[in-house]
């Protein structure tokens, strides 16, 4: 009884989830790996972060509400009028979303630094964003590979960039991508992360 009450009131981990809101260039599973990735990290007692929007961040929310997680969006909109008619833009599997009026460049900044880690799942030029914004902050980072777009090209742009590796993880396989940044996580929570990050 004990152990429940201290781990009920133990800070949650907040994962971003990173995707693109147009789906039709993404691998033909990305929607189901999304969805899945959502349920693992609500089944691993974190919260899933989402840019409030359609697509992979969508269907990932779908799943973690379905597993009974909890999901807090960040919207472009500065009210939820303006986030549905204006933007056409959803609010349900979601338990809290955050009107940022900021559209959105400045509403990926707020999601992204607002999370602990962020996933790629898919993507766009918005994924890309909130990446490089992560990877600035120094971010633990987990790329979902064969999902299509952005995360299938990560690797090599960080490659071509010369700021050495950062924090981030590779996998196919959303439960082993979560096992990675819980990795990730704990190193960085206990201080001893290895600084693989070159300024510059």
């Amino acid at each position: 009884m004990l152990h429940k009450l201290i781990r009920r009131h133990q800070l949650k981990y907040k994962i971003c989830i990173s995707g693109a809101a147009e789906t039709g260039h993404c691998a033909i599973d990305a929607v189901e790996k999304a969805e899945e990735t959502g349920r693992e990290i609500a089944r691993r007692g974190m919260v899933l972060v989402t840019g409030a929007t359609v697509g992979i961040p969508y269907w990932a929310a779908k799943g973690a509400k379905e597993e009974g997680g909890i999901v807090i969006g960040f919207s472009p909109a500065a009210s939820e009028l303006a986030h549905k008619k204006t933007y056409k833009l959803p609010t349900d599997y979601h338990d809290v979303i955050v009107y940022t009026g900021f559209e959105y460049s400045g509403r990926n900044l707020i999601l992204t630094r607002s999370c602990d880690a962020l996933i790629n799942i898919c993507g766009r030029m918005g994924t890309l964003n909130e990446f490089t914004i992560a990877f600035e902050d120094e971010k633990p980072i987990g790329v979902l590979e064969g999902t299509g777009g952005t995360a299938d090209e990560i690797k090599s742009i960080v490659e071509k960039m010369h700021r050495g590796p950062g924090s981030i993880v590779y996998d196919k396989d959303p439960k082993g991508l979560l096992d990675k940044i819980e990795n990730l996580l704990a190193q960085h929570k206990s201080g001893k992360k290895v600084d693989r990050y070159v300024r510059g």
